[in-house]
């Protein structure tokens, strides 16, 4: 394993489930502080070690990891982002994440994601486009081939 401070430093203090900061003087027992996480269970897997918080580390384990879209965002039927970076990562490719009724709504969203993705899967250059069809916009990931 990692050092704590190490991992932490790589990852600016930000948890990479919940994508909020970690607290350095926080105790490693606070559910709000900080813990190394592999992000998987599976140990074979060839997985970089993450900073998160202690409570989000522990959750994990007991439920699947959602990367939660924020409020403020317009998006129809988002898409689960874990899922998403997990087969950009494996296949690279192109992923359709959501719809927005308009060109703004996709363009905060299409930020949001690209900036999101850069924490969330930092080895991973993804781009976000917008296309419209239909009356709304769909907003996609891409990245290259693996």
């Amino acid at each position: 394993m990692s050092l704590l401070d190490d991992v932490a430093e790589h990852d600016n203090w930000r948890c990479w489930v919940c994508d909020e900061p970690v607290d350095p003087d926080k105790s490693v027992n606070d559910p709000r502080g900080p813990s190394v996480d592999s992000r998987t269970a599976d140990r074979k897997a060839k997985v970089a070690e993450r900073l998160a918080h202690r409570g989000c580390n522990s959750r994990k384990g007991a439920v699947k990891v959602v990367i939660a879209w924020p409020d403020r965002l317009y998006v129809v039927e988002p898409a689960p982002l874990t899922a998403v970076a997990a087969r950009l990562e494996r296949k690279g490719g192109r992923e359709m994440v959501g719809r927005c009724p308009t060109r703004q709504d996709a363009q905060e969203a299409a930020d949001w994601l690209v900036d999101r993705f850069s924490r969330l899967v930092p080895d991973l250059p993804v781009t976000a486009h917008i296309e419209p069809g239909g009356g709304q916009f769909l907003v996609t990931l891409a990245t290259g081939r693996r």
